[in-house]
């Protein structure tokens, strides 16, 4: 047999580096609030870019959960069988506190340190930030029953993970699911039709199928049903307080595109124990406490998915060569990388700015609550529409290598469309930030307020947000135009991040290709004369 061929001109393994060893995210950390947390950030940086923590990504997702319905004696167990290395990427985000746990420190910038710690550990594996996501959304709605919360939020917000059927108040932490979608409703959830009949002990039994039950092994889950006074939310747990079973059955597991190392079922209640957050007859009130927190962590994951790609992209095209030259000193590949890495750093910028809203609105700032309202709305929209065509693009700087399997470029791709999804697609959420003017004015002040602090600072900018005042003047048939009205908003947005913190060259480069006229959505289409060195020296690991 011959030798084999050399094998040259291959790209060198992205290997261990520091996922913190990035400007926007940093900048963004002290700028709102939580310069204070960078050590910790820095920690968790190094674990997410390691190759250790990233081969157990890869383990979760090659080898997915399994639905056990039945014990081998023929007893309902109803759990789920997870790859080992699932569980400790759960523990080190539980660990982290990258759940519930700024809820139980009240410090200042605590939810933007949380943010920031999330973006890095979701680089590493995006699925099973799905409950730790859940959980850290639950406990401001379950607020609303102030005797629910004395109970649960402190287990809620322990750092401990810890797995298993055991009645949840015997536990030294919990993970909270959520249970609202059913098959004829969809985002519609006023068309749910799960019964919830009050009995005399002062709880609900709960009867009905849900067709989209995130993380059904979860030890509560924040749900939807018909009581006699309407649509209410309940929290039901997955085991009594005597250790027996609820009324929970999964009916199967979902076989979806992505986010696969995570479990998402089919769960039908047959009288299931259910007691009664907030008022009777307010499920949506009550549970938009928690969508708002979860529609932040879309735009966290859609950014962090972003960060990996450009991460993934760059250390391809550095060690590459084509046509004589590596790949990231060609001209036209410059550009590409670049307009990749400006999409990511305009979405950490904003992701950062909306955490810090978050932050400041719990510690009652009516004003960034008012911002918020709308913020994280036109946010979620945006970003999240953004993540798949980047993950597409950055796939493709690899080539052939890029699609296939080895290369993590097919998982960043499969995940990416999630957070689109999830919590409201775009016409759901387009639809909410019209909904969101209409009934808030306070949320429409507050965020034309924040664009025109940048305002005066760049002519594509001053006549994009003219623009936006004639949009937003213009009644007709609104709804019709509704994403184009939002993707202006979100591109001001982020405009205006920028313009007020990122370096010159890099907010230029983001208006004029944005905002200048001429943008087709195609990556790789910056004008003459953008810094495409500085913006990349930017998102380069360790720069």
């Amino acid at each position: 047999m011959p030798a084999t061929h050399e094998v040259f001109n291959q790209a060198t393994p992205l290997g261990d580096h520091n996922a913190a060893d990035d400007p926007a995210l940093l900048e963004g950390l002290r700028r709102e609030g939580a310069g204070w947390a960078e050590a910790d950030v820095r920690e968790v940086g190094e674990a997410a870019g390691s190759e250790r923590v990233r081969a157990w990504g890869e383990s979760a997702n090659a080898y997915p959960p399994v639905l056990r319905t039945h014990d081998r004696y023929g007893h309902r167990v109803d759990e789920v069988d997870f790859q080992p290395a699932y569980h400790v990427l759960m523990d080190q985000a539980v660990e982290h506190g990258l759940h519930a746990a700024p809820w139980a420190e009240g410090r200042e910038g605590a939810h933007v340190a949380r943010a920031a710690k999330f973006f890095l550990w979701s680089q590493a594996e995006s699925g099973h930030g799905c409950p730790v996501s859940m959980t850290y959304a639950a406990v401001p709605a379950l607020r609303h029953s102030p005797a629910l919360a004395e109970r649960y939020e402190p287990l809620l917000t322990a750092r401990t993970y810890d797995f298993g059927l055991r009645a949840p108040l015997t536990k030294r932490g919990l993970i909270a699911g959520m249970s609202m979608t059913e098959k004829q409703g969809g985002s519609d959830v006023r068309a749910n039709t799960t019964r919830a009949v009050p009995t005399s002990e002062g709880h609900y039994l709960l009867t009905g199928h849900k067709w989209f039950t995130s993380a059904p092994m979860s030890d509560v889950f924040l749900t939807l049903a018909q009581a006699p006074e309407g649509l209410t939310c309940f929290l039901v747990p997955r085991v009594l307080p005597d250790g027996g079973r609820n009324g929970l059955f999964i009916q199967r597991l979902k076989d979806k595109l992505g986010n696969r190392s995570n479990a998402s079922a089919e769960l039908e209640y047959e009288g299931a124990v259910a007691h009664l957050v907030g008022e009777p007859g307010r499920g949506v009130p009550t549970i938009i406490e928690m969508v708002n927190s979860t529609r932040l962590d879309c735009v966290i994951g859609s950014s962090s998915g972003m960060r990996a790609a450009v991460v993934h992209a760059l250390n391809h095209a550095g060690s590459r060569s084509a046509f004589g030259k590596p790949l990231v000193q060609q001209p036209l590949m410059r550009n590409v990388l670049a307009d990749l890495a400006l999409e990511s750093e305009a979405a950490t910028a904003l992701m950062t700015r909306l955490a810090g809203a978050v932050d400041r609105s719990v510690r009652g700032d009516e004003g960034e609550a008012a911002f918020r309202r709308l913020g994280v709305a036109v946010g979620k929209f945006w970003v999240t529409k953004r993540q798949p065509v980047h993950a597409a693009e950055a796939l493709e700087c690899l080539g052939g290598n890029g699609y296939v399997e080895e290369s993590g470029m097919p998982r960043l791709f499969r995940d990416s469309p999630l957070n689109s999804i999830w919590e409201g697609s775009g016409n759901v959420a387009a639809l909410d930030v019209l909904r969101a003017m209409s009934k808030s004015p306070e949320s429409v002040e507050a965020f034309l307020a924040e664009l025109n602090t940048a305002a005066g600072s760049d002519d594509h900018y001053d006549a994009a947000l003219k623009r936006l005042g004639q949009e937003l003047g213009d009644l007709d048939e609104i709804q019709y135009r509704a994403r184009s009205v939002v993707e202006l908003m979100a591109l001001l947005l982020q405009a205006s991040v920028l313009l007020r913190h990122a370096p010159t060259p890099v907010a230029e480069a983001f208006t004029a290709s944005r905002l200048g006229g001429g943008w087709g959505h195609v990556f790789g289409t910056l004008p003459r004369g953008v810094d495409t060195g500085l913006i990349l020296d930017r998102a380069r690991p360790g720069n």
